[in-house]
């Protein structure tokens, strides 16, 4: 069984939500970013939603679009992260997705990148920019080597499209709790549970609510609904704070925004 559908059963016999924090791959350094990975597990964190570095990002804000630009800028390769992940496996079981572009994935072509990705200890990926509608191959292909292809939802979804993407979502349901991009925001919409009790009346399958989450307190308020709470810009300021500092210091003091994020989720 894939550790992503084997996280959210165990989880769900607890009565516990996932925390899945985000990191850049290679931001500042693909050894400090496998540190942060193992101190985030240490921290209590279920899954790991790591980004693959993009020139031309399509959801994410600016404090991830400085995160790709600093590892784009040294040179990071899709090889190098795929060398890091198995190295990181001699140490760590937890389940790593990968955001990453329709355009690398194409790129290599859905079999070969898919079969290299598992191999290498990725248990699944999010596609930003794969609408549903356009591709059943690379979903045939994902199930084939028990693989995730996790699909997005927005809160302006019709509801004839979301039937259609949870249909189709592997491993769980990326809910996006706001209109725009990724990034750090004082507040939270005010229809967000009322929107994740609806899409749960349509599937079964586990919904995990990112964008936007910044606090513990919003962890903490979307974790009474969702099966998993996504954290992205708010950890990845955290690094960039820290950049000029030891790689222990860095890990440390990333790790501990990380252990207070997963006490708000649960609670």
């Amino acid at each position: 069984m894939n550790r992503i559908d084997e996280k959210f059963r165990e989880l769900k016999g607890k009565g516990k939500p996932a925390f899945i924090p985000f990191i850049t791959a290679g931001d500042p350094d693909l050894q400090t970013t496998k540190d942060l990975i193992l101190e985030f597990e240490k921290r209590g964190a279920d899954i790991i939603e790591l980004g693959i570095p993009f020139s031309d990002p399509i959801a994410d804000g600016p404090i991830i679009q400085a995160s790709y630009s600093r590892a784009l800028t040294k040179g990071i390769k899709v090889v190098e992260i795929l060398d890091m992940i198995s190295l990181l496996r001699r140490e760590s079981n937890i389940p790593i997705v990968s955001m990453v572009s329709y355009s690398i994935v194409y790129k290599q072509g859905y079999q070969t990148f898919i079969e290299r990705a598992r191999d290498a200890g990725l248990d699944g990926f999010t596609i930003p920019d794969l609408p549903v509608e356009e591709n059943d191959e690379i979903f045939e292909i994902a199930k084939k080597y028990d693989f995730k292809i996790v699909c997005f939802i927005a809160p302006t979804t019709t509801d004839q499209r979301m039937l259609s993407i949870t249909r189709k979502t592997q491993g769980f349901l990326y809910y996006i709790s706001v209109v725009g991009i990724t990034g750090v925001r004082d507040t939270l919409p005010d229809d967000i549970l009322q929107n994740i009790n609806k899409l749960k009346q349509k599937t079964n399958v586990p919904i995990s609510v990112g964008f936007g989450v910044s606090t513990p307190e919003h962890a903490r308020m979307v974790g009474n609904v969702a099966d998993g709470v996504i954290v992205g810009s708010a950890i990845v300021r955290e690094i960039e704070k820290n950049i000029t500092k030891s790689r222990n210091e860095l890990v440390k003091n990333v790790g501990g925004l990380v252990g207070e994020l997963v006490l708000g989720v649960k609670g």
